[in-house]
């Protein structure tokens, strides 16, 4: 009878078990951090090598020419000094030369002859010396100019990329971000500084990308809420019925509405001019500045600002929205900004070769000269301003810095005497 195999009666069942632990990945063969280590480092191509390679190259190729036309200049003279300027003709002595004076023809002894020969070939010597001597200078001097010409050549050769990264630098530093230098070559140091540089303006053209694409949507979406709260408080000021108490808490949440709005279209109007402007056409600064003071002649005379100046044409290549956006912040700064009586407001253009020059010119408080480069920042004002609501949000003069740069120009202050300001967009034409 054939044996049954026992039951695992101690044994827990398959389902209780735990299921199996997965394996752990295998762990990196090499560390990210480190950096990549190249094969025989010493056969790349590096400026050091090529540069030794070159100027030791040059310098002995120099030496090589420099003692082959020193050997030659030798070899003549020596013909030369070894040239005896007498001969003898029968037993009597013949100067052939006026090199030896000491030298007589005629009849001579040989101790005579022995002195004056040895005369004659110190002479003879100090001649040669003295021609070696004057062209190996020569010599020098024309191999001197021939060795620099090449090596000014050479250096411009071999240098010449990073004027390439300097070209590129100085048109990102123009707030053209989309710039690449994408350097060819063979894969030497500077090679290896312009792809850094390209992979650092990647990053930030993905930054300064991201952080317009985020301010035009966040200001976007506060567009619609306003416009809501707006509506709705116009319509509840329009209720004849309504308290004098609600009435005039509605007055102060329609005020506090419209400057929201008005930092909605500044942000939006900030992150589309900091991009260059690449539709162009022509523009006349005196017609956007005229504008502009049709525009700000209302709030001028409820403050009592005269508006003045003379506006000659003063055409550019450019955006005329942003531009004369650019001319009404001005002009309102410097009517908001001004003295409480007798106070003006001086808008000049000119054409200067060149470039387009826009002036706004008004009285007001005195500003010091170290506060000057914090009005140009977003949200900054004057100390003695911090606290005025009534007076913008503080995008003005930092929107007519951006679209200024985006045009090419700039913007400067400076202080008047006696108080206020002067303002002046240059613009190139």
């Amino acid at each position: 009878m054939a044996s049954t195999p026992p039951s695992p009666t101690n044994s827990p069942p398959a389902a209780s078990q735990p299921p199996p632990r997965p394996a752990a990945p295998p762990r990196p063969a090499w560390d990210p951090r480190q950096p990549v280590v190249r094969p025989f480092p010493w056969l790349r191509p590096t400026i050091r090598i090529r540069l030794t390679l070159l100027y030791g190259g040059m310098f002995l190729m120099a030496g090589v020419l420099l003692l082959t036309i020193i050997y030659l200049l030798a070899a003549d003279a020596m013909r030369e000094g070894s040239y005896l300027p007498f001969r003898f003709i029968d037993g009597n002595l013949e100067s052939t030369s006026n090199a030896c004076p000491s030298l007589r023809p005629g009849r001579i002894d040989a101790r005579e002859l022995e002195n004056a020969v040895q005369v004659c070939m110190n002479h003879q010597r100090a001649i040669a010396l003295n021609g070696l001597l004057r062209r190996s200078l020569l010599a020098l001097l024309g191999l001197a100019v021939i060795a620099f010409a090449f090596g000014y050549a050479m250096a411009g050769r071999v240098l010449s990329p990073l004027g390439k990264i300097t070209r590129t630098a100085r048109r990102v530093a123009a707030t053209d971000l989309t710039r690449r230098i994408e350097l060819g070559g063979p894969d030497d140091e500077l090679k290896e500084l312009s792809d850094t540089f390209d992979e650092m303006l990647d990053r930030l053209e993905r930054a300064f990308t991201a952080q317009q694409r985020f301010v035009a949507n966040a200001s976007h979406e506060l567009r619609t809420p306003l416009a809501i709260n707006r509506t709705l408080l116009e319509v509840h000021l329009s209720d004849p019925g309504a308290s004098p108490e609600l009435q005039q808490l509605g007055k102060t949440l329609l005020a506090t509405n419209e400057r929201s709005e008005q930092l909605v279209e500044g942000l939006l109007l900030l992150a589309r001019s900091d991009n260059e402007i690449v539709d162009r056409k022509p523009v006349d600064l005196a017609e956007v500045a005229s504008q502009a003071l049709d525009q700000a002649r209302g709030e001028a005379q409820t403050k009592g600002v005269e508006l003045r100046g003379d506006r000659v044409p003063a055409v550019v290549q450019g955006n005329g929205v942003l531009l004369e956006r650019v001319a009404l912040n001005l002009v309102q700064n410097a009517v908001r900004y001004n003295v409480p009586e007798g106070g003006w407001v001086e808008v000049t253009t000119e054409s200067r070769p060149g470039e387009a020059v826009l002036v706004v010119e008004n009285t007001g408080p005195v500003v010091p000269a170290y506060e000057l480069d914090n009005i140009f920042e977003p949200f900054r004002r004057l100390r003695t301003e911090r606290t005025g609501s009534d007076k913008g949000v503080g995008l003005g003069l930092s929107i007519v810095r951006s679209v200024a740069r985006a045009h090419g120009g700039r913007i400067t202050a400076e202080p008047r005497e006696g108080g206020g300001l002067v303002m002046r967009v240059v613009l190139p034409v």
